[in-house]
């Protein structure tokens, strides 16, 4: 990722430089390019491409300008529409994105304005410049011996930098950009490399030196001891045995409110007895991305000291294929008593994260609980790849959780937790089934409900917007490190469970 900086004004500006100017709805030019003396680029020159591009200031839509013999070599006008957030997001990823494909021909530096065409940019738009600024130019490159050339930096302008709001906003955007790039490592290291002790390994490297963070991981043994007979079930088929990662944040500022967050860890899942076919398990080392998201969403909170207590618990388990695999109608007793007919074992998500919301109910002292999994392809046909189900036992949570996703830029749809498919769960033997069918997300969300018991509950399938097959704005294709952003937002909120007073646009 590039470094990113904060400045007040466009600096003087040299042959690696690469400068954007954004553009407005019907190719309107910023007023600091129109009004300057001696402005960096032509403006008659920029119209003439615009025209000739029909670049008419829509979202994201570019024009390359190469300038012969002047400072800097290169010009990038990129639409900024009507400034919106969304749109300021589009601007900044496609202007990195462009700059960073100059990189081989010598470009090192983006020059990023963002005030807007009436008045300086604020603190939401800086911290959102900067946090699109890293994740648009992250690069998953750990394992390549190809070390291509890279931007190096961003400068971002802004006239109200040095103001101290603005100053703090764009320091919780370098963090924010970095938690959520760190998710996007976990997520896209192959499971050749990644299996559960790796991810626990990860956690317990990242965030033990962390100020008030505690890091335990459970083993086999432990995990034996407690219960946790889903987790047990699922891994038992691998030669690398299951984890229960726990990351604990907790200042001496906090409240008696609890949030504990739980991500789903499925290292590899082949599917198990129930084999995925090939194509199904092509993009496997990814069914971790909802553990990654609540591991970089309590990083986050932790290095921006905020006041609340909050808890990450990630099941771990590679889903594998052996003698000593789960079957279909084996029934498996979870902690705290509850017991589950496995239908099909590649059902498996649900059967971790039953495990780990009834563990941080009744050992952990959570107050309100939220899961993140990549939990069903029934939520990708429903809402596609770019927004993930959420479902929720309360209106305050989920409208809590939706402006959250608002504020860092994530889409989230509520869905039904109807109760007229609670009969599709029924089992003979067991307390449930794990495979009730469809509506598939729902009745998954319907299964998990009773682990959760009476407290305040929310589930983010993110079984779409976890993983991108292009680039798009802040996005990159692969590992997305959805809902970090979004779990960050509602706990500097104070993780409420009562609906905001308002909603950014």
């Amino acid at each position: 990722m590039p470094r990113v900086d904060v400045v007040t004004a466009v600096p003087a500006l040299g042959p690696d430089d690469v400068l954007a100017v954004p553009v407005g709805r019907g190719a309107a030019l910023p007023a600091w390019l129109t009004e300057e003396s001696a402005p960096p680029v032509s403006p008659e020159l920029l119209v003439g491409a615009l025209a000739d591009t029909g670049n008419k200031g829509k979202a994201g839509k570019h024009t390359s300008i190469p300038i012969a013999g002047r400072r800097p070599r290169s010009v990038l006008a990129v639409g900024i529409g009507e400034a919106t957030m969304s749109d300021l997001r589009a601007y900044a990823g496609v202007a990195v994105r462009r700059a960073q494909s100059l990189a081989e021909h010598g470009a090192r530096r983006l020059v990023l304005p963002v005030d807007g065409p009436v008045s300086p940019a604020g603190a939401e738009e800086v911290r959102a410049a900067v946090e699109t600024s890293l994740l648009a130019g992250y690069r998953f490159r750990e394992l390549s011996t190809a070390h291509p050339s890279r931007l190096e930096t961003v400068a971002v302008v802004a006239a109200d930098a040095a103001d101290p709001v603005v100053v703090a906003a764009a320091e919780a955007g370098r963090i924010c950009g970095s938690a959520v790039a760190w998710a996007r490592d976990l997520v896209n290291t192959p499971s050749n490399v990644k299996n559960p002790a790796w991810l626990a390994e990860q956690a317990v490297d990242r965030l033990a030196g962390l100020a008030h963070v505690t890091v335990t991981v459970l083993g086999p043994d432990e995990l034996r001891d407690g219960g946790f007979g889903g987790v047990l079930a699922v891994g038992g088929g691998s030669a690398s045995p299951p984890r229960l990662i726990v990351a604990s944040y907790r200042p001496p500022s906090a409240g008696p409110e609890h949030p504990v967050l739980v991500g789903k860890g499925i290292t590899f899942d082949t599917g198990g007895i129930s084999i995925k076919p090939n194509a199904g398990m092509r993009e496997m080392k990814t069914d971790m991305a909802g553990g990654a998201a609540v591991l970089a969403a309590l990083d986050a909170a932790a290095r921006l000291e905020l006041p609340v207590a909050v808890t990450a618990v990630v099941p771990a388990a590679e889903n594998a294929v052996s003698g000593s695999s789960y079957r279909p109608s084996d029934v498996v007793r979870h902690v705290g008593g509850r017991t589950t007919e496995v239908l099909n074992t590649d059902a498996e998500g649900r059967m971790v994260l039953a495990d780990a919301l009834a563990y941080a109910r009744l050992e952990l002292g959570a107050t309100v609980l939220v899961d993140v999994a990549t939990l069903t392809g029934a939520m990708k046909v429903a809402l596609g790849t770019r927004t993930a189900g959420l479902f929720a036992t309360t209106d305050g949570l989920a409208e809590a959780l939706g402006a959250a996703g608002v504020r860092a830029g994530e889409a989230l749809w509520r869905m039904p937790l109807l109760e007229e498919h609670l009969d599709l769960l029924d089992s003979a033997v067991a307390d449930a089934n794990n495979a009730p069918g469809n509506p598939g997300g729902t009745t998954a969300a319907l299964f998990l409900q009773p682990f959760a018991g009476d407290l305040p509950w929310a589930h983010l399938d993110v079984a779409g917007p976890a993983r991108a097959g292009s680039d798009d704005a802040e996005v990159v294709k692969g590992g997305t490190g959805f809902a970090a952003r979004t779990l960050l937002r509602w706990l500097e909120a104070g993780a409420p469970v009562e609906p905001p007073e308002a909603v950014l646009d």
